[in-house]
């Protein structure tokens, strides 16, 4: 059963639910992409019909931002809990140690941090976590990426790729092109986040939804992106919500 938020279909799954979703798609014959949806991805995708298209697609989409928690729930269609995509990528890498699965990371010249250093703070928590390579690319498309991704035949692909549906589409358009891959997730920040290059919130900010508060503080740049997030998102669900239910 899905939530639908303006158009995107948000999986209406608790957290132990949707690992259990993420570990049947090992066990099938085709890749999946995850989704970890947020406002700003929402009113973006209200905007350009083919990322919207790309969102509901997802073998699974998650709730991300806490502002997709207080819209189902003024809509009255409550989604259990939020899952942050970071959180989300630490279980992930979670199952891949405890199942000897391969996960491959790639991200964009622009993060803050480089996937190596990523990978050297996964290998700190994840002792037996198999990775199989970390690639920072200017480009987000073309054949040599896609071979350094078949070279290392990882399981699990995570993309971080900066600005808003860059990630998802190189997912969605690359997939079928790498076979080994069973699940793919665009992260984000998310690299930079376990890297600690940045630091989370307090757990408590987090809890009531003002983590924004504090990536404002943290990002001052963030600016543009979090009124987009916030106020032009309430606007619209406040004037369109319902003609979604």
């Amino acid at each position: 059963m899905k939530v639908n938020i303006l158009g995107i279909k948000i999986d209406n799954l608790s957290k132990t639910d949707v690992l259990k979703k993420i570990d049947d798609f090992f066990s099938g014959g085709l890749g999946h992409y995850i989704v970890t949806a947020n406002p700003e991805m929402v009113v973006a995708a209200g905007k350009d019909e083919k990322f919207l298209e790309i969102l509901n697609k997802a073998g699974l989409t998650v709730p991300d931002g806490f502002g997709l928690i207080l819209a189902a729930r003024y809509l009255r269609r409550p989604l259990p809990e939020r899952i942050t995509g970071v959180d989300l990528m630490l279980d992930i890498c979670q199952i891949a140690e405890q199942k000897n699965y391969s996960i491959f990371l790639m991200a964009a010249e622009e993060g803050l941090s480089k996937p190596e250093e990523t990978a050297t703070a996964l290998n700190k928590k994840f002792p037996g976590l198999k990775i199989g390579g970390a690639i920072l690319s200017e480009e987000e498309s073309g054949e040599k990426i896609i071979a350094e991704i078949n070279k290392a035949r990882p399981d699990i692909l995570f993309v971080s790729l900066r600005g808003i549906g860059r990630q998802e589409k190189f997912i969605a358009e690359n997939l079928n092109k790498i076979p080994s891959v069973k699940i793919a997730m665009g992260v984000g920040g998310s690299f930079d986040f376990i890297a600690g290059r940045i630091k989370r919130a307090p757990h408590w900010m987090q809890k009531i939804g003002m983590e924004w508060l504090w990536r404002l503080f943290m990002q001052p740049w963030r600016f543009k992106r979090i009124l987009t997030a916030t106020i032009k998102f309430s606007w619209l669900i406040i004037k369109n919500g319902e003609k979604y239910a």
